[in-house]
């Protein structure tokens, strides 16, 4: 169904008014009468001994789901903190894994998870505020060697997409349609993640990466924990292939700066819809959905996880939207 812009108006408050072409292209909304499929925890394990924990929301349809969306959440955060989320996505067709990141939520190395202390690491040490900038990198870790399964560096992130990558051999989930989201740092490691990810060159037996067709980044940073955000926005990926959103309140200062670098990145292809501002869009764009790269700023000063998991805001619908756009586009 398409609306109107009066409709739009009508339809959601003066304070989370977004693009209109934002609203008409869409992920369907299913599973209305029916509870959604149940979540199942998942064990997935690193290359450097950590098991990670997530959980695993079905998409809430008999039929393929519209996307295969790795949601990453925020520094002290875990699945809970962005489960909101994962369920609107579920309910709009996705099929959602959301990890618990190393040292976050129920994720540990296999020996401390046994019950036994890390190799050199206490849980008081490990405390997500007090990780060190290489447990950060390898939580993004995609590298080493020349087969992927067998890659010598298997990060968190990538050990989701590698499982993603069986139930895709098996015909449950299309990696060809994967999205990702990341919330606060998560939003520097999903970003620094499909860098890594477009790194990976095809065998005889086909494509080893470069299926991420959307990346949102909600409330990114220049700078985190020692992790700079400018070197992944300066990869083939994130410099001009995969569509991006950045979506941020006032508070955000920092994502504007990011998307100030994607605008340099992509002069032509970009659109900003600022608090209380006019929007804006590259003066070569026929129309807003034309655009690839995308800045949605709320009225509000939450951030990262808060943000996107608050009823008034409806970040979801903003996110799931901008999937549906993406997906719709013929990848290169």
């Amino acid at each position: 169904m398409h609306l109107c812009r009066r409709d739009c108006q009508r339809i959601l408050p003066r304070r989370m008014a977004v693009p209109v072409f934002f609203l008409m292209t869409v992920l369907p909304v299913v599973g209305k009468t029916q509870p959604p499929p149940a979540v199942q925890e998942l064990s997935l394990e690193t290359s450097d001994g950590i098991r990670v924990a997530a959980w695993y929301y079905p998409a809430a349809t008999e039929a393929t789901p519209t996307a295969t969306v790795i949601l990453v959440h925020d520094l002290g955060g875990s699945h809970a903190t962005v489960e909101d989320l994962a369920r609107a996505l579920q309910k709009a067709g996705c099929a959602v894994v959301a990890p618990d990141l190393r040292w976050h939520g129920s994720s540990r190395p296999r020996a401390a998870a046994a019950g036994a202390s890390g190799p050199g690491r206490s849980e008081a040490a490990a405390a997500p505020q007090v990780l060190r900038k290489a447990d950060f990198e390898a939580m993004a870790a995609s590298a080493g060697g020349r087969v992927r399964d067998q890659a010598s560096q298997r990060g968190d992130l990538e050990a989701v997409r590698h499982w993603i990558r069986q139930q895709a051999d098996a015909g449950k989930l299309d990696i060809d349609r994967l999205c990702i989201v990341g919330s606060g740092l998560g939003a520097t490691l999903a970003a620094m993640w499909v860098a890594a990810d477009w790194n990976w060159p095809p065998t005889t037996a086909g494509p080893q990466g470069r299926q991420v067709r959307a990346i949102a980044l909600v409330s990114p940073a220049m700078t985190q924990k020692g992790l700079p955000m400018t070197a992944p926005l300066a990869s083939e990926a994130l410099r001009s292939a995969v569509p991006v959103l950045v979506l941020a309140g006032t508070g955000d200062r920092d994502a504007g700066r990011v998307f100030d670098q994607f605008k340099k990145y992509r002069p032509k292809e970009w659109f900003q819809q600022r608090a209380d501002q006019t929007s804006e869009k590259a003066r070569e764009l026929d129309a807003p959905g034309d655009a690839s790269v995308f800045f949605i700023q709320c009225k509000t000063t939450l951030s990262g996880d808060k943000l996107v998991t608050d009823p008034t805001i409806n970040a979801s619908d903003q996110i799931k939207n901008f999937f549906g756009m993406a997906l719709a586009r013929k990848p290169d």
